[in-house]
């Protein structure tokens, strides 16, 4: 009876989680693309999000922001950090596991270059191989992390258009 009583109580609990966090959580890449450019088109400006690199990179830090909003929801559960050094250079997010078990990430946010780049996938490319290249894992594997447990994502911006990978 008490069992029965308890699972009635939880039976309709949904998770606080926005969408776009149960996707990286669930490595659903998928969803999450289809999270963040529904969000792009109903609601950010390209004055927000500008349409090229620059060398302020302020479409960069645009979505940079909006991404790392999106991750204060997981503070109960990662150590969240923006923006600090890690192997052979600084990266953009990391969110490093509280719970034993849990992935780790390090996100890598790049604005897609014409000049340098055919299509946003490029700048995907670009992204996951400067976190390999410059070892962002670094810090996660110093404190006890296993490279199987740390995920690698690439984030794409073109104006309103984005790609993750």
């Amino acid at each position: 009876m008490f069992e029965q009583m308890i699972e009635s109580w939880f039976a309709d609990y949904r998770s606080a989680y926005n969408a776009f966090i149960k996707a990286i959580l669930a490595d659903d890449k998928k969803a999450m693309n289809v999270y963040m450019n529904r969000t792009a088109l109903a609601t950010f400006s390209f004055f927000d999000t500008g349409n090229k690199p620059s060398e302020a990179a302020e479409p960069e830090r645009f979505y940079h922001g909006f991404v790392l909003g999106l991750m204060v929801d997981l503070a109960d559960r990662y150590r969240i950090t923006s923006n600090r050094e890690s192997g052979l250079g600084r990266y953009d997010v990391m969110l490093e596991p509280l719970r034993a078990g849990d992935p780790a990430f390090v996100l890598e946010f790049k604005v897609r270059d014409p000049e340098d780049e055919a299509a946003l996938a490029d700048t995907v490319s670009a992204a996951l191989r400067q976190i390999e290249e410059k070892a962002y894992d670094m810090e996660l594997v110093a404190r006890g992390i296993s490279p199987e447990r740390i995920r690698h994502y690439g984030f794409a911006f073109e104006g309103k258009t984005v790609l993750i990978g």
